[in-house]
Formats: structure tokens, sequence, C-alpha cells
């Protein structure tokens, strides 16, 4: 992967609907050659997809939380079974295995208090095998 290679991912990522032509008159190029370099990237997985950068805010969805979770037990079925069962969550955003204090990270996202207050109480109470829950909520996103 070359610089030229590395703008293009740097312009897709800001905007997934750039036309080639666009791309390509930004870096002085044809669009063949454009083109040829996005099939290229998508092929060996660099690119895996474009998504839609959706505004929370018009969806209702403003309280944004980083929920913390320790897990009584290690095993791999108990793994396995957490995450299995945390993809299912609607207000689960993202969903992080991490080493160190806790066991996962998730990005909540409710309408309010109350509905994240419900979300703990009723979905994660739900889930066997939970020691700790450590709920942060967000004030500003700085970088996404």
């Amino acid at each position: 992967m070359d610089q030229t290679d590395k703008k293009i991912i740097t312009m897709l990522a800001e905007n997934a609907k750039l036309r080639i032509k666009e791309i390509a008159g930004e870096l002085g190029m044809s669009t063949t050659p454009v083109f040829e370099r996005i099939k290229k990237l998508e092929r060996a997985g660099v690119i895996e997809g474009y998504h839609a950068k959706i505004n929370p805010e018009k969806t209702g969805k403003v309280l944004p939380a980083i929920c913390a979770i320790s897990l009584q037990e290690h095993k791999t079925a108990f793994l396995d079974t957490f995450e299995k069962e945390i993809v299912k969550f609607e207000e689960v955003e993202e969903c992080y295995h991490v080493a160190g204090q806790f066991d996962y990270l998730l990005k909540i996202r409710t309408s309010d208090m109350q509905a994240y207050r419900a979300f703990v109480t009723r979905k994660l109470a739900s889930l066997e095998n939970i020691a700790r829950v450590q709920s942060s909520f967000i004030l500003t996103e700085v970088k996404h």
C-alpha cells in the first residue's frame, strides 16, 4: 500500500459516498487507475465496506454511555455465550473484549436515563456470569 492508496482510504473514510471522479480529481489522476486501486483495496480486505453515519439525535438515541463488564468465570463457553447474547441487544453499538480491569467494554446508546436503567436492570441483569457492571456517561464525543 503506497501513499496514494492511503489518501484514497482517508478520503473514503471521511466520505464513503465520494465518486471515483471526485477522488481522481483530488489526486490528480484519471478515473481508471483510481477505480482499480479501490477494487484492489476491497479485494485485499483493506476496505471492508461502506457505512452510513447516523445522527443519534435524529433517531432519539441521545444518551451515550460506556459500560464496563467483569465476568465471574472466564472459560471459553462463558465468553462465547456472553458475546452471542450481547450482540442481540439493540442498545449495544460496540462491544470490545479487553485486557485489564474489565473483560468487556460496551458502547451503549439509549434515549434517556430511564431507558439506560431498563437496559442494565432487565437486559444485562438477565445474562448469567456477570460479576460487575460499571457505567460511564459520555459528555462529549471528541473524535469518532
